[in-house]
């Protein structure tokens, strides 16, 4: 019968040990990019709801409708992202386009956008393409190593 007791120790006999240290190391190289991409997904809710907080939803429901869908987008995206950092090189760029569109959108969709409307989307605008070129980095120097 084999002997199955916990022995402490090291676990560098093991015969998976190197692979699980790489394996390990992947992980811990990625966990930046997931935390900016949860960010993301913050951002994303904020702008999904920030009509409704902000108020400018009955004065300019185009705008509302804007935010609403650009919100959900990049929520989805930064779950996506978030969940297989290693693979979204790709999607940081959607991501940073829907950033730039956000922060266009008051006088794209609207005419004469309030003081509110600008500045809330225009912080949060520039927070999601910050957040994405952020993303785009740790990936890019994580790629060089």
């Amino acid at each position: 019968m084999a002997d199955v007791s916990h022995r402490p120790g090291d676990i560098s006999g093991h015969p998976d040990a190197t692979e699980m240290r790489e394996r390990y190391a992947q992980i811990m190289q990625t966990r930046g990019v997931a935390a900016v991409e949860e960010l993301v997904i913050l951002a994303g809710v904020w702008i999904a709801v920030s009509a409704y907080t902000v108020h400018f939803a009955a004065a300019r429901p185009e705008l509302a409708i804007t935010n609403l869908v650009v919100g959900i987008a990049l929520a989805v995206l930064g779950l996506c992202t978030s969940m297989a950092p290693e693979r979204s090189q790709d999607l940081n760029f959607v991501v940073l386009l829907l950033g730039a569109w956000t922060i266009v959108a008051p006088w794209v969709v609207t005419r004469n956008p309030d003081t509110g409307m600008i500045l809330n989307n225009v912080i949060a605008g520039a927070c999601v393409c910050l957040f994405a070129l952020t993303a785009g980095g740790l990936l890019m120097s994580k790629r060089r190593t």
